[in-house]
């Protein structure tokens, strides 16, 4: 037996196929036995423990570096909050289930987030919904929104765009978002026998309605459509990658988080993520130096990456990261900007997290803090002197008269503030809110005062249709003024600059219809009717229809949106509310109280009882709530409104505060944008966003007669002993007769030098100066040479130059015409409060010219000191060729006009020594006139500071004077009541001194 066994395995070994084929059997047997345990005996035990494991890297964010004042109090900090996020990680049998599931899911997660009382972030969106419930663009058109566009279509490239693809609206795109192109909202396929029917959305939970043919179709607000597609947008921007994360809302409450956790199991890939949370301190004061952070834009995210590349750093911007959006804020992203780390997490098949893995952690990294040379409590200080010192001119020019006739008046200099115009500035500027007068909780007063402006709207809507169809339509010049206010907004705002209905681009501005009706010569009706026939009307953006329409049909189907659109338009809305204030259908008693039904006032305290005793009337009520800022200048955006200051140290030219009146809170721009808020900010009248100090530019008036002295010393043109007689007439037998100018002293000064030229800011001595300077070896006047005269010692003081600030500065105007007005501060010269501040740096500082700066130094996240290398922080920019003895009289000229010219408000007793200009600038006739001051100062208790500010309409540069003094007697700690929080009208003056 035994050598039979033998015998076969020799046999087997001799013949290899056999061998193979018995090896493979075996082996076979093996695996079958193997399946049958899996499958048979364990599979349903093995089924029910099995979960797919997948390795993913996750993104640690890091924390923005903080921001200081030059003491080290916190300005610019973090907290933590928490970020509702969704990833893509879900597996679908076809395009329809994926397209359905994932949309669906947005629909219930955008519920459940507002139903808590948070909102989507749609703030990077170029497109929101607008208060007719339609879809509009935000921001300007421009290229921004051209590679939006671009980007919608899937065109690499802007040219790539076909002329339709390029002029498409925010519905277009929107539409073509929600298509099968886009997001398969609507519909996933161009194919009608693939469109959805009513058991897809019942299946997947969406809400819909039945059409007139039978369709199932999508029932969504706009709203709704909008935060679904804009989510579907960012994922589109991570490529549809697995396991990254969108943020869908942030900074949520603790409802949502609990909510979210609740409905884990239907919210696939939903998840919440810890996150870090810019934090503003005082904000409204420090807004327009910091500006605030955001969700990066394509285009930010582009630029920054290619700024890193080009240090030779990682590209580590993404879609998901929060930059610097304004501000420096903006200008210190790199610097402030942390680096993120990363952990590897394995997964389940349902995106939960089930372990780290180990050794795999990289720990993020903060950003470097930043730390400003701005006095905090000095910045906050002066900006409620600006405030208290603005609403105390409000309140001294205020009058109980319905409306003032401009025209009749001799000049600007004290032109009183009707107390209509508040009723209406409340109304204006959205203190009063008239979209609650017809809400469901609408005060029985609010719903009569609505019902009393329907009235007035279906007037003047009847008087409009007639004016657009009649072909007897009244001509412009003929109409009343408020028909004249209405048609002129319908032109320039609605269809113009709103709609883009009429096409700046098509109209030619050299055709005779179109400048008649610039020079109100014919009637809106012909006005329309002409540019209809001339292709000026944008069809596409009059309707979705492809079919052609005659110019007669553009023409009408163009009044059928005027009307349409002025019946639900806020902008109108308030014009009307402001002739029903005129025409007596409202009055001040309305305006009150809706002011106490809006709790805008407070009925708590005597001014309330008094006044609903008939103790106080509208006039004196509204006045007593100026005096104590419980309504503010900002609030009513009358004239004035605004305000701006600037302290520098004139021996570095670091700045000590940079203030812009009216502030913001950039609090509720931050993180997640309050879109609402960011809104109403773009309308309102008194420009929080538009920064006074570093933007807003006017004429220097006669703080820039310093500067013509200076020119005419160090030219010889004059010496210091040199005598010019102001008899309060410059130009007899000068100049033409059209060009004399009046010194402000109408009967004259007399003899005067160059000390009491400053002192007295002389208009006749300095205009001889700047006539002077014009003259040629031959005694021959050109104006070209007095104007090269004046340009050339504006680039001494670098007038001529952005003063190196770190945030938006406007481009400052040297004069180019007009040298003798030029010479007293006026003709084309233009400047910022920031370059009046480093002008009179150098005045004070005898020549060195620094540029300002808001930077003192950087540390990492351990304290240390960074080199930012030497051109962080101020610099010397020039130093300017003048003689000492020259800037010793401008001193002493200065220093006059505080101790002897202005010596009721700077007492002999004031200890500190102040030198300074005043300045008062004219812009606009029936306006009054803006108010400047700029000077430096020492006394022993502080350090000496340079300063300058405006009051733009602010009545009289003593206004900007008495500001100076506020802040002075603050800054060297001479009264304990400065920061009263009351208005302040002690010392307001109409008086024109310079």
């Amino acid at each position: 037996m035994a050598k039979k066994i033998r015998k076969f395995f020799r046999r087997l070994g001799e013949n290899r196929t056999l061998l193979l084929g018995v090896v493979f059997l075996a082996m076979f047997a093996v695996l079958i036995g193997r399946l049958f345990i899996l499958q048979v005996v364990h599979g349903e035990e093995y089924a029910d423990n099995f979960e797919l494991q997948i390795t993913k890297t996750r993104t640690l964010e890091s924390t923005r570096g903080n921001i200081y004042d030059r003491n080290g109090k916190l300005i610019a900090g973090n907290k933590v909050s928490y970020s509702v996020t969704i990833e893509d990680n879900g597996t679908y049998n076809t395009t329809k289930e994926r397209i359905l599931s994932l949309n669906a899911e947005l629909y219930r997660l955008c519920k459940l987030i507002r139903a808590n009382g948070d909102s989507i972030d749609t703030s990077t969106f170029p497109i929101e919904v607008d208060e007719n419930g339609a879809f509009v663009f935000t921001g300007e058109e421009g290229t921004t929104r051209d590679r939006f566009r671009a980007d919608i279509y899937g065109q690499k490239k802007i040219d790539d765009m076909t002329a339709e693809q390029k002029s498409s609206s925010a519905e277009t795109l929107m539409t073509f978002l929600a298509g099968p192109d886009g997001f398969g909202l609507d519909a996933y396929s161009d194919d009608e026998k693939y469109a959805y029917a009513a058991k897809d959305f019942e299946e997947y939970g969406l809400p819909y309605q039945t059409d007139e043919s039978g369709n199932a179709v999508l029932s969504l607000s706009n709203q709704e459509r909008l935060e679904i597609l804009v989510i579907r947008y960012k994922m589109k921007q991570t490529n549809y990658q697995k396991y990254v994360r969108v943020t869908v809302a942030s900074g949520v409450s603790s409802n949502t988080t609990a909510s979210i956790a609740e409905n884990e199991d239907v919210l696939q890939g939903v998840s919440i993520s810890e996150d870090s949370e810019r934090v503003y301190y005082d904000g409204k004061y420090f807004s327009s130096l910091i500006g605030y952070t955001g969700q990066a834009s394509s285009d930010e995210l582009t630029e920054l990456n290619e700024e890193l590349k080009s240090q030779g750093k990682e590209e580590t911007y993404s879609t998901e990261s929060i930059v610097g959006k304004s501000g420096l804020e903006q200008y210190m992203e790199t610097i402030l900007q942390g680096t993120d780390g990363s952990e590897e997490i394995i997964v389940n098949n349902v995106g939960k997290e089930l372990e780290t893995v180990e050794g795999s952690l990289v720990e993020p990294k903060q950003g470097n803090n930043v730390y400003l040379s701005i006095d905090y409590d000095l910045q906050i200080a002066v900006y409620k002197i600006l405030e208290q010192r603005i609403a105390g001119i409000l309140k001294q020019y205020l009058s109980d008269v319905k409306s003032v006739d401009t025209s009749t008046l001799a000049n600007t200099d004290a032109v009183p503030i009707p107390i209509y115009d508040v009723y209406n500035a409340l109304i204006e500027n959205s203190t009063i809110d008239i979209s609650h007068f017809s809400a469901a909780d609408a005060t029985e007063r609010e719903q009569r005062i609505y019902a009393l402006f329907q009235q007035k709207l279906q007037q003047v809507l009847a008087e409009i249709t007639q004016e657009l169809t009649v072909e007897t339509a009244t001509v412009y010049n003929d109409l009343s003024d408020e028909m004249q206010e209405y048609e002129t907004f319908i032109v320039d705002k609605l269809l113009s600059s709103t709609m883009g209905i009429l096409s700046s681009t098509a109209i030619d501005e050299k055709d005779a219809t179109y400048q008649a009706w610039n020079d109100g010569t014919i009637s809106l009706r012909d006005y329309l009717t002409y540019a209809a026939s001339q292709n000026w009307i944008d069809v596409s953006a009059l309707t979705q229809d492809d079919a052609y329409l005659d110019s007669q049909e553009v023409y009408q189907k163009l009044t059928e949106v005027i009307l349409d659109r002025l019946a639900n338009n806020t902008t109108f809305a308030k014009k009307m509310y402001h002739y029903m204030l005129l025409q007596d259908m409202l009055d001040g008693y309305d305006i009150c109280n809706l002011m106490y039904d809006q709790n805008l006032l407070t009925k708590e305290d005597d001014d309330y009882a008094a006044y609903v005793a008939g103790n106080m009337t509208p006039f004196q009520l509204l006045s007593d709530k100026i005096a104590k800022l419980e309504i503010t200048p900002a609030q009513l955006a009358l004239d004035p409104c605004s305000g701006s200051a600037v302290i520098t140290d004139p021996n570095t030219g670091a700045i000590l505060a940079c203030v812009s009146y009216p502030g913001y809170d950039n609090n509720r721009l931050a993180n997640q944008m309050d879109t609402a808020y960011w809104a109403k900010l773009n309308t309102d009248e008194s420009s929080p966003l538009y920064n006074k100090a570093t933007q807003q530019k006017t004429a220097p008036g006669s703080t820039f007669k310093p500067l013509i002295a200076v020119a005419g010393l160090s030219e010889g043109i004059i010496t210091p002993t040199s005598i010019i007689n102001c008899n309060g007439l410059f130009g007899e037998g000068l100049v033409n007769e059209s060009d004399y100018v009046h010194c402000h002293q109408l009967s004259g000064h007399g003899d005067l030098n160059i000390v009491g030229a400053i002192q007295n800011s002389c208009n006749v001595f300095f205009c001889t100066l700047g006539y002077r300077l014009g003259l040629d070896e031959n005694g021959t006047f050109t104006q070209k040479r007095s104007l090269e005269m004046i340009q050339k010692y504006a680039d001494m003081f670098k007038l001529d130059e952005k003063t190196g600030i770190e945030i938006s500065e406007t481009d400052p105007n040297v004069t180019d015409s007009l040298p003798i007005p030029s010479s007293i501060g006026q003709g084309t010269n233009n400047y910022t409060t920031t370059q009046l501040a480093r002008y009179v740096t150098t005045i004070a500082n005898s020549g060195t010219v620094y540029n300002l700066s808001l930077l003192q130094k950087a540390t990492d996240s351990d304290g240390n000191d960074i080199d930012m290398g030497a051109d962080f922080g101020p610099t010397v920019n020039s130093e300017m060729d003048v003689d000492s003895s020259i800037w010793d009289l401008v001193h002493e000229g200065m220093r006059k006009v505080i101790s002897v010219s202005n010596a009721t408000i700077f007492p002999e007793s004031w200890p500190v020594e102040l030198s300074g200009k005043t300045g008062t600038a004219e812009e606009d006739h029936t306006r009054a006139n803006h108010g400047l001051f700029m000077g430096f100062s020492h006394y022993e208790s502080r350090d000496d500071i340079a300063l300058a500010v405006r009051i733009p309409f602010g009545y009289s540069s003593m206004n900007a004077e008495l500001v100076a003094k506020d802040i002075l007697d603050y800054y060297y700690g001479l009264s304990d009541d400065i920061l009263s929080g009351q208005a302040n009208s002690n010392g307001v003056a109409s008086v024109r001194a310079d």
